[in-house]
């Protein structure tokens, strides 16, 4: 049977996201959903079917949809609009990031080419882990939460839900970063 993934947002993250998706080989059909069709109609070679709003059409004919926009809010309005039609929430894992076994990883993550989440890491519901970043052993990452390219995070760390680390940014062990906090790119936080 061919799997069929839904991806909310055709735009340089949702590319990134369909890539990854394809490469894992989990996924042979990859469909976009973006509020800019129908005048959208193709995003990295792949077609754009519907907006949010005709998610619902989707619902027979796809087997797991992922919220793709670095947005916070966004993506957790995206995340219910998937659940609310009745779609799998699913987490697309680069094959080329290294995720510990002893993960706890949340529904619709995002963790893309060579990430790392170390040894009993916990990742929330629809986190971004972007490129090259790094969420190391013990360290807690918030529902919706979000670091950019290049971000290291140290063994220990907590961030809260909907923070977003910018790219470049670090934070040594156990910082804890508040909830909805936008950290400017190539911030170094330590512990007081």
């Amino acid at each position: 049977m061919t799997k069929t993934l839904l991806i909310l947002g055709a735009g340089g993250h949702g590319k990134a996201v369909a890539e990854s998706a394809l490469l894992t080989g989990q996924w042979q059909r990859v469909l976009f959903v973006d509020d800019r069709w129908p005048a959208l109609q193709e995003s990295f070679g792949l077609p754009v079917v519907t907006d949010v709003a005709g998610l619902d059409k989707f619902v027979d004919k796809a087997q797991g949809a992922i919220a793709a926009v670095g947005n916070n809010e966004v993506r957790e309005q995206w995340c219910t609009a998937i659940e609310q039609a009745g779609i799998k929430l699913v987490s697309v894992v680069h094959p080329r990031a290294y995720v510990s076994a002893s993960v706890i990883l949340g529904a619709g993550t995002a963790v893309m080419a060579l990430a790392v989440v170390g040894v009993d890491a916990q990742v929330g519901r629809a986190a971004i882990i972007n490129a090259n970043a790094t969420l190391d052993h013990d360290a807690i990452l918030g529902d919706f939460a979000h670091l950019g390219v290049g971000v290291q995070i140290a063994g220990g760390v907590q961030v809260g839900a909907r923070a977003w680390l910018q790219a470049g940014c670090s934070a040594g062990y156990n910082v804890v970063v508040p909830e909805a906090e936008n950290i400017p790119a190539g911030t170094a936080l330590r512990a007081d």
